[in-house]
């Protein structure tokens, strides 16, 4: 065996880059979908907390809110998936046509391309020539638009992995302010709210090779100042009940 079949052998179980930044996008969205469903409910049962103590109207608003906002990003992401689905593949199909009509202007475009990237115009050539002559479509979908022809991302894949991390996420402050006593509900909500936005704030630092220190106080102080005026919002228009 050659050491290039023995380097080759030796990285055959890593994922290609592609691939594992496609899963890291993935994961940062999950992450920040359940950030939001942290932010957003917690906001909603704190606001509803500060205006009544009665334990069953707090956790109906609660649930209320996890419904409609796992909904709307489930919808929303659907929509925008789809769009930029229909988008890449109205590109797919014209640079179909344009491989099927003018072959030879293209493969000299995908020569330029790769000559502006710092090949050799004989190598830029004879890359091109030979990525045309395996898969034509898929070279130049990735050098000249950026698209995978077989990677498009799927409009439902999308909305059901924001319904379910928004909803995960969501599930934090309800249960947090819907199972302590009354006297001491909302400082559990607002402790349980911190540690989670500190985790997601963390994690989506780590994913995005960002500074994490700065990430979590931006994400746990947003959602605090969200709790704090939600909460005066509920005790200024807010009624007692027993």
């Amino acid at each position: 065996m050659t050491e290039t079949q023995d380097a080759t052998s030796a990285h055959s179980h890593e994922p290609h880059h592609e691939k594992l930044g496609s899963k890291l996008n993935w994961l940062r969205a999950g992450v920040l979908g359940a950030n939001d469903g942290i932010v957003s409910t917690a906001g909603i049962v704190v606001g509803v907390a500060g205006a009544t103590t009665d334990r069953t109207a707090v956790l109906m608003a609660g649930i209320a809110g996890l419904v409609a906002g796992a909904l709307s990003m489930a919808g929303g992401e659907y929509v925008s998936v789809s769009t930029q689905r229909d988008t890449e593949r109205a590109m797919l199909r014209l640079e179909k046509q344009e491989l099927k009509t003018m072959p030879e202007a293209e493969e000299r475009e995908l020569a330029e391309i790769y000559e502006e990237k710092g090949l050799s115009p004989e190598l830029a050539a004879r890359v091109a020539k030979e990525l045309s002559e395996n898969d034509a479509l898929s070279a130049h979908a990735e050098a000249e638009l950026g698209i995978d022809p077989d990677g498009l991302t799927s409009p439902w894949q999308a909305a059901w992995a924001s319904l379910l991390s928004f909803s995960v996420g969501a599930l934090l402050p309800l249960l947090a302010i819907a199972l302590p006593p009354v006297s001491w509900r909302v400082w559990a909500c607002v402790i349980a709210v911190a540690a989670g936005l500190f985790i997601t704030g963390y994690v989506s630092a780590r994913l995005g090779n960002a500074r994490a220190r700065r990430a979590v106080l931006r994400n746990v102080g947003v959602g605090l100042l969200t709790m704090l005026v939600t909460y005066y919002v509920g005790t200024l228009f807010g009624v007692a009940t027993g």
